[in-house]
């Protein structure tokens, strides 16, 4: 059957329908779990993430016509999304890691930080020919 058959039309355009009314589902599903009381910012962060990542995958299999592709563009696009993984874990990842003293005396939230422990220099011995 050629690409070009009215049947094959057909059957492209259904598809694009179904995906695209997928699409609005899912974006009114986006909306409504933003009305939903969950208990922490992690959970909202997950639901988003994974709706988003549904339509996301959605609009690169069907209209960008990756369903069809080879292993090739697969391999590049997992190695794009552990890229992007990376970039955003590595921020959180050294954010506990400061060097000593240039962490503020305060928290965000304006409460004061726990006390750490200054370091004194070294006394200087006396003539030690300086």
């Amino acid at each position: 059957m050629s690409h070009d058959s009215p049947e094959e039309i057909r059957k492209t355009i259904r598809t694009f329908l179904i995906v695209g009314v997928t699409l609005l589902l899912l974006t009114g599903v986006t909306v409504g779990v933003s009305y939903l009381h969950l208990a922490s910012m992690t959970e909202r962060i997950l639901v988003a993430l994974l709706v988003a990542g549904a339509k996301g995958s959605f609009v690169a299999l069907i209209f960008m016509h990756l369903k069809a592709e080879k292993i090739w563009i697969y391999m590049a696009l997992a190695f794009t999304a552990l890229f992007v993984v990376l970039v955003f874990a590595l921020p959180m990842w050294t954010e506990g890691d400061h060097i000593v003293g240039t962490r503020p005396n305060k928290w965000s939230a304006g409460v004061e930080a726990p006390h750490m422990p200054v370091h004194s220099p070294e006394p200087a011995h006396e003539g030690a020919g300086h």
